[in-house]
């Protein structure tokens, strides 16, 4: 089969390589239907997260169960399925509490040894404690399939930021981030009931995204003058609840000036970079509190997955670029140049 592969910083290629077969009987294989490249796999991209020659790559994606082992329970021959971006087996402590990204026996797609979501088909383990089984229907509706991909790391990212800000009825919020997290994010404070939102971002493609998705006010400005601008909007004080959705020590330091005396910052963008941002003095100060880190999308797809069936939500619109797999190295550089917001893949 044809899978994408990363060979060293900005060398990505689409290549023959094995077919994915049962390997234990807890396994399904699954052939792609949908897939994406990530914001975050733009760091092994450009060579700022470590990649071994010729490892997978990508770990959003969705698609029909081809193969079941003889332990899988949950699932059959044809069911259309969404995997989020980590497996997990479902049975330990860690999935018991919906903090499935520390299973023991988890792994992210594209490790080593593992296949990437960005080819024609994934060896899924431990299916009954990954997967969530999809309507039949939505294979053969294109929005809905792509909303539905969302699933897999975007939108339960966003929520998972919403939820560590504290987001509730009422709420104001501010977004720093305007990429298709970010943008999820918004997506996930207008659905907890969040009043106001300010979404912070310098791309009106974006930024108009991010206000059919909820948000109230936008601030172009970075730095000191984003906080001035939000600052102001609020009369002076900050938000309540803070989402953080880009990873780096200038987005942090701006979230954390940003947020109210009190109030939560929800961080999920990937740390990168040489500090964090965060002065803990200024922190215990202001009695700011920050919850986050990487997103236990499995445990949010049950809560999720109705809303978008239903059309209350629709986070379809964060892809922007549809691409088949050969031109999947032409999808990076798209990201990577952010002539794209984020790029959707139909293998």
């Amino acid at each position: 089969m044809r899978a994408t592969v990363i060979h060293a910083p900005h060398d990505i290629r689409v290549q023959e390589v094995p077919d994915p077969a049962i390997q234990q009987p807890t396994d399904v294989v699954l052939r792609v239907l949908r897939a994406c490249i990530c914001g975050s796999d733009l760091w092994a991209y450009r060579g700022e997260s470590a990649r071994k020659p010729g490892q997978r790559i990508g770990h959003e994606f969705l698609g029909i169960v081809e193969e079941a082992g003889s332990g899988v329970n949950g699932f059959a021959v044809g069911d259309l399925v969404v995997a989020p971006f980590v497996w997990s087996d479902g049975t330990c402590a860690y999935c018991a509490e919906g903090l499935t990204t520390s299973c023991p026996q988890g792994g992210f797609w594209g490790s080593v040894g593992s296949d990437g979501g960005q080819g024609e088909a994934v060896r899924v383990p431990f299916a009954d404690g990954t997967l969530v089984k999809l309507p039949a229907a939505a294979a053969s509706d294109d929005r809905l399939l792509t909303a539905l991909l969302a699933l897999s790391d975007v939108l339960g990212t966003g929520h998972h930021a919403a939820v560590g800000a504290g987001v509730k009825p009422g709420s104001t919020v501010a977004v720093v981030g305007d990429g298709a997290v970010g943008l999820c994010g918004v997506m996930a404070a207008k659905r907890l009931g969040a009043e106001r939102i300010i979404a912070l971002g310098r791309h009106t493609a974006r930024t108009d995204i991010a206000r059919t998705f909820g948000a109230t006010d936008v601030v172009a400005e970075r730095g000191e003058a984003a906080v001035a601008a939000v600052r102001e909007l609020l009369g002076g004080e900050g938000a309540q609840a803070v989402i953080e959705a880009v990873g780096t020590e200038q987005s942090m330091r701006t979230a954390v000036e940003i947020t109210r005396d009190g109030g939560s910052v929800g961080y999920v963008g990937v740390p990168h970079g040489s500090g964090t941002g965060l002065d803990l003095g200024v922190m215990f100060d202001r009695n700011i509190a920050l919850r986050g880190g990487v997103a236990p999308v499995r445990g949010y797809i049950p809560e999720l997955l109705p809303d978008v069936l239903s059309g209350a939500i629709d986070p379809s619109p964060v892809f922007d670029l549809a691409i088949g797999l050969d031109d999947v190295p032409a999808g990076y550089k798209a990201m990577d140049e952010r002539t794209a917001l984020k790029v959707l893949i139909k293998p």
